[in-house]
Order: structure tokens, then sequence, then C-alpha cells
């Protein structure tokens, strides 16, 4: 008897392919017009060089590690420490920079708008049942090797 699988059953690198994938090809999310020049970070000096790279932003938030370590897990602009990185300072030491807090709130609005995370009423935003139920059925359609 197959049972049915969730976030938490599937390989974490392949659930963000898959769910940026679904993601792109729902048609759901648009793109922002600044997504081929933007910088994801003050630290950075060049654009992303992957074309989907919105999509793979979008689908590494509900990452399975991410979910597992933070069952209770809310999601806000502040966590643009996630993707942050070393800023080089030349001939100076390097220091640790966020990333852009702007790339993470369009993000953000727009999965609220395809009403797959809602605001959750003591801070931050949750993800919806429709929206588990989504990622859910990505992860199902996962083949997962033995």
């Amino acid at each position: 008897m197959a049972t049915a699988k969730s976030v938490k059953d599937v390989s974490p690198h392949e659930f963000v392919k898959a769910y940026s994938a679904h993601l792109k090809r729902s048609g759901k999310i648009e793109l922002p017009l600044w997504t081929d020049i933007v910088k994801t970070g003050t630290f950075k000096e060049l654009a992303p060089y992957d074309p989907d790279w919105y999509y793979v932003r979008a689908g590494k938030s509900f990452s399975p590690l991410w979910a597992q370590a933070h069952a209770r897990f809310v999601w806000g602009v502040c966590d643009a420490q996630i993707y942050g990185g070393s800023k080089r300072n030349g001939s100076r030491p390097p220091h640790f920079c966020k990333s852009s807090g702007s790339v993470a709130r369009h993000i953000l609005q727009q999965l609220q708008n395809v009403n797959i995370i809602d605001i959750d009423p003591k801070g931050g935003r949750r993800i919806t049942s429709s929206g588990q139920r989504d990622l859910d059925q990505v992860a199902g359609r996962i083949v997962v090797a033995p």
C-alpha cells in the first residue's frame, strides 16, 4: 500500500527543483521586470546567471530541511539572512551582509497573492491549508529512490 508523501519525506534538493518548476509552469507567480538586472544583495557584484532564480528562491522557502527544523515556521522579510554572504572589502577583512529584503518581500507578496501563505496574527506569514496541499502534491510526484 502506497502512502502519501509529504514535504518532509522527499529530498530537499529534488523538492526545490520540482516546486520551482511547478511555480513556473502554473503561471500564478509573475516575474517582475527587474529580475534580469537586480543584484540579490549588497555583497553581490552581478545579477544571478540563472534566468529562473526567482522561482528557485520562492521554492527554497519551503525546503523540507527548513520545515523540519522549524515546525512552527513563520516567514518574514527578516529571513534575508538565509541568503546572505560574505562581502569582500578588498584588503580589509570580509564581513557578513544580508541579502536583499526587497526581493524577499516581493516573493512573499507573490506567494500571498496566490494563497500559498497568509498573514499570521502574531506576525510574519504562515502557510495556508491549500498551500500545504499544493506542497504535498508536488512532493507526491517526486520519485524517491530507495
